[in-house]
């Protein structure tokens, strides 16, 4: 089960911080990956981290923000800053497909709204 928090209303250029906790998953043997869906548009990956420390980033984020994981507490975070208007989604985590980045291959989560404002 997935739980995503911490999403909110913010003016551009501000920051945010998200959390995701994992239940019943080993984090330690596992990538996770932040996605978001915009109104109208297909949910996309943002970000993904692998047990080892590798990073993927999409352009529209990269400098951005930063995924981190603590995996004594089964939870994946996503630090954003210098928020955009365009960033305005809501923001899912999920498990990245080995090789399918942008399919999950958990059940998804409600997931946690992200609103930037102009």
């Amino acid at each position: 089960q997935l739980q995503a928090s911490g999403g909110g209303l913010v003016q551009a250029g501000g920051s945010l911080r998200l959390s995701c906790v994992a239940s019943g998953i080993i984090f330690s043997i596992t990538a996770m990956g932040w996605y978001r869906q915009a109104p109208g548009k297909q949910r996309e990956l943002v970000a993904r981290l692998t047990s080892d420390g590798s990073t993927y980033y999409a352009g529209s984020v990269k400098g951005r923000f930063t995924i981190s994981m603590d995996n004594a507490k089964n939870t994946v975070y996503l630090q954003m800053t210098t928020l955009k208007p365009e960033d305005t989604a809501v923001y899912y985590c999920n498990a990245p497909g080995a090789a399918r980045w942008d399919r999950g291959t958990l059940p998804w989560g409600q997931g946690t709204l992200v609103t930037v404002s102009s």
